[in-house]
């Protein structure tokens, strides 16, 4: 793993140590002392880390050092964490209200004295290989430091463009000079006046933002729409003072009519370094009192909202017909300047990237000389997904080079083994990587366990982030799962994801193929995926994924014990070996994260119950599995268990509700009826789940679940659902079950609900929607409705749901209407309709000449799709 993330990791196991728990358990179990000398030596050796990580490239040894660090304080992590299990046990034993013969039939395999010895030998040795290490880190005089060292640095960027060099953004610049003609509606900032022209274009590193920037400020019609252009690069640092700086003198270079009098203006120009920001900000206003100007402010990274209203505070005393252009590679500082709504830029054609790595890679008229390099150079083009400098950079490594074989190997390569030069595409997108705060860092690392051009399910991912323990909790109680969703929206607002969709409660989303190779980059060692083309992995790997069935018979699995992750995440792909689940599980004691989905095996071994650290398990999809060890529910660590699709299940595990960690619980059964009270033992279940389960009837008739917020019901025959049972269910998920009458409630019984999300699919009957949904109308936030072919239309009280955001409507064909003809304007807070095989409604919502097109055009995002099939 990249040693950035060491800080954090260090910072982790030091908050452990600090906790009461720890500190309980270190004095009853005699390690007191040695925890005290770990937690003091670790302290003093956090301090040399940001040193180290700055000299680690330029002193022989800092690396293999700061792995030894890593290596030391994950493993304390893993025994400390038996602390943590030994405290969940007593909670299970107390709340029993078991004899001490009973207590001493729980310990039986783990006897506290036994444990007692294991716990001061493993921290002894922890103790001793920390302060080796630290006693190590003298040679390299490493020195305290506060700061974290300073960041690979994009080079400042200029104003000057040949248009001709810049292929495929025509359309792109037409777009943004049309803003700029567009007069601006003069939106309040917020403080009595009124804010600048601000139209954001927003992309990843390397896709032409600078370069769509240039062609528009140097075009002709700029001249005449404006009396004063500027260009400003911004970069990392938003210094005022030398923006000021850049904007003056950029200002006064601009209104200069000739290249004679250019000479002379430079020649007898003041050194405007030497001002005071007082001085700066008066020249500053004075220069563009009253001027009509054109501002390009390139590569902005603050999402500082204070420093820009300083900034834009200083700049208003130009014309209020003025515009400002700002390129960045973050949506939410896009969206926290922007006046007028994201430019997001589109990656190139494949044609336009074939023109442009041909213009890099060779000389005018070599295409026509060598049209198999041009063959190569179409296939090469592919893998960078239509990022301009990714083709440059391959291109340009290119040039010159007329072997066959040298074009052949840049194909089958990955692009971060090719040379690594300045400002090319590695490096705007490890730039962009090394800006995002660490916490966000080691969770991007685990998109490297996936293949190309995965669709990620937040959920799942959030999951496996939660189980590594990589989610920061916060002040104010928010729930890890919501603050693991913050992360994933900041990626995306960073530009690392891709085909984002957006559900509420959950979203799908892919990264760039150039994105995954960074992640494979920075996650270097500790992490594997194991294929077909997999001949070796570090012995030191923590987290493995295997990609196709072939790969689980082979023997590649780590000779280490550490390993915290074993991950399928390819459908279908899952493991048939009992054999090699049987030796996994008792290899690899410190696992956090198990996830044998889509596999094919009868039988759990009852050892399972020795993964102490488990905090996820995934059976979904084993469609042979019958029983589960009656062992499994000593898991107390245990999070999450997954055993939707287990549909030769006949039993979910006895004492199920002393699984008091469970926070996820998904169910596939033959059962009939549910253990209720064990169901209300699991105080801190927030997700459940029912799939595939024919014979169940009722959920629960007596308790409450006070802690469930959200519910999936999927393909269950007879189920009766007593909503009023989950009073804080905030999101309820209901497909293909054709039994199940949605209009038996009433909205009394329901009125304590506060759903944000509804998804309803696969009800033939349904007519129109429940009145109880109408009970929801100041909490929810989107509501989904699929496969409904009877459902006509929707009731009155749908305009009254005054938070709804996402309206999705698919394959309801006889839905005549949403709401009343002019009453769409009712949902204020709507910014996302989707609409797709529904006749009707196509037609009179199709854009720009549907009926009722005006009542929709203002939401931010609109599909309607052109209806399929039958004909209208």
């Amino acid at each position: 793993m990249a040693e950035s993330f060491l800080f954090d990791i260090a910072n982790s196991l030091l908050g452990k140590l600090a906790s009461y728990v720890y500190d309980e358990a270190s004095q009853a179990f005699g390690v007191y002392k040695d925890l005290q000398r770990i937690k003091d030596t670790l302290s003093i050796v956090k301090g040399l880390l940001l040193d180290a990580e700055y000299k680690k490239d330029k002193q022989h040894g800092v690396s293999e050092w700061l792995r030894q660090i890593q290596n030391i304080c994950l493993d304390a992590e893993d025994v400390l964490d038996g602390f943590e299990f030994q405290h969940k046990r007593k909670q299970v034993v107390e709340a029993s209200g078991s004899t001490r013969v009973k207590v001493r039939h729980f310990f039986s395999s783990s006897n506290p004295l036994a444990f007692r010895f294991s716990m001061a030998h493993q921290i002894k040795k922890i103790r001793d290989r920390l302060d080796k290490v630290a006693a190590d880190g003298t040679k390299f005089r490493l020195a305290k430091i506060d700061d974290a060292p300073e960041l690979l640095r994009r080079e400042l960027t200029h104003s000057y463009v040949d248009a001709s060099s810049v292929i495929g953004r025509e359309n792109d610049r037409e777009e943004i000079i049309k803003r700029l003609m567009q007069p601006h509606p003069q939106s309040d900032c917020g403080d009595g006046g009124k804010s600048l022209c601000v139209i954001p274009i927003v992309g990843m590193g390397g896709l032409g933002k600078t370069s769509l920037a240039k062609l528009v400020f140097n075009d002709r019609r700029m001249n005449q729409l404006f009396q004063m252009k500027i260009w400003v690069c911004v970069s990392e640092d938003f210094d005022i003072k030398q923006i000021l700086i850049q904007i003056i003198n950029s200002a006064l270079v601009s209104t200069v009519p000739s290249a004679s009098a250019l000479t002379n203006v430079l020649s007898h120009q003041e050194n405007i370094t030497n001002l005071n920001i007082e001085q700066l900000q008066s020249r500053l206003r004075n220069k563009l009192h009253g001027q009509k100007f054109l501002l390009v402010l390139d590569d902005v990274w603050n999402d500082d909202r204070a420093k820009w209203i300083e900034l834009e505070d200083l700049i208003k005393s130009g014309s209020a017909e003025s515009k400002i252009i700002v390129t960045t590679r973050s949506s939410s500082v896009g969206s926290m300047m922007g006046t007028v709504r994201l430019y997001v830029l589109e990656g190139l054609s494949i044609e336009n990237c074939l023109s442009l790595f041909v213009r890099w890679a060779l000389k005018e008229g070599d295409e026509i000389k060598y049209p198999n390099l041009v063959e190569i150079g179409k296939e090469i083009v592919k893998k960078c997904q239509g990022v301009p400098l990714a083709v440059k950079t391959l291109g340009s490594s290119l040039f010159s080079k007329l072997d066959l074989d040298k074009w052949i190997l840049v194909r089958d390569s990955e692009i971060w083994n090719l040379k690594h030069r300045k400002d090319d595409i590695l490096s705007a997108l490890k730039l962009s990587y090394d800006q995002m705060p660490s916490y966000l860092r080691q969770c991007f690392s685990y998109f490297s366990l996936y293949p190309k051009d995965f669709t990620f399910n937040s959920f799942e991912i959030i999951i496996l982030w939660v189980a590594l323990g990589l989610v920061q909790f916060q002040t104010g109680g928010e729930k890890v799962e919501n603050v693991a969703r913050e992360y994933i929206d900041e990626l995306n607002s960073r530009s690392f994801l891709q085909d984002f969709e957006d559900y509420g409660f959950y979203c799908k989303f892919k990264v760039h193929d150039l994105v995954h190779e960074l992640a494979l980059y920075v996650a270097k060692e500790d992490f594997a995926v194991i294929g077909t083309q997999t001949q070796s992995i570090f012995d030191h790997a923590r987290h493995l994924s295997i990609v196709d069935d072939n790969s689980c018979g082979r023997v590649l699995f780590p000779k280490s014990r550490s390993v915290r992750t074993i991950l399928f995440p390819m459908e279908g792909v899952g493991l048939a070996d009992e054999t090699l689940l049987y030796s996994l599980v008792s290899r690899y004691k410190y696992l956090r994260y198990l996830d044998l989905s889509d596999s094919s095996f009868e039988f759990l071994p009852n050892s399972i119950a020795k993964l102490e650290h488990l905090r996820v398990l995934d059976l979904s999809g084993n469609c042979k599995i019958k029983y589960l060890p009656h062992s499994i529910w000593k898991l107390q660590n245990l999070q999450v268990l997954a055993l939707g699709g287990c549909t030769e299940l006949e039993t979910l595990p006895k004492r199920l509700g002393k699984m008091i960690s469970l926070r996820q619980l998904i169910i596939t059964s033959k059962q009939s009826d549910l253990s209720e009270n064990e169901f209300a033992s699991l105080n801190h279940l927030r997700i459940l789940g029912f799939h595939y389960c024919q014979n169940l009837k009722y959920l629960f008739k007596y308790n409450q679940l006070q802690s469930l917020e959200t519910l999936f019901v999927i393909s269950c025959g007879i189920l009766e659902l007593p909503l009023y049972m989950f009073p804080n269910l905030q999101t309820l998920y209901i497909s293909d079950c054709n039994n199940l009458h949605l209009s038996a409630y009433s909205r009394k019984s329901v009125q304590t609900l506060k759903m944000k999300y509804l998804h309803l699919e696969g009800f033939p009957e349904l007519s129109t929607l429940p009145d109880w949904i109408a009970s929801a109308k100041d909490t929810l936030e989107t509501l989904i409705i699929v496969n409904c072919p009877n459902l006509k239309k929707f009731p009155k009280w749908l305009i009254n749901m005054s938070h709804l955001k996402r309206l999705y409507i698919s394959e309801c064909r006889l839905l005549s209407r949403i709401v009343l003809p002019g009453h769409m304007f009712y949902l204020t807070a709507l910014e996302n309709l989707h609409i797709d095989g529904c006749p009707d409604l196509y037609r009179q919502y199709q854009p720009q000449c549907g009926v009722h097109w005006y009542e929709i055009a203002h939401i931010k995002s609109v599909y309607i799709g052109e209806p399929r099939g039958e004909e209208e």
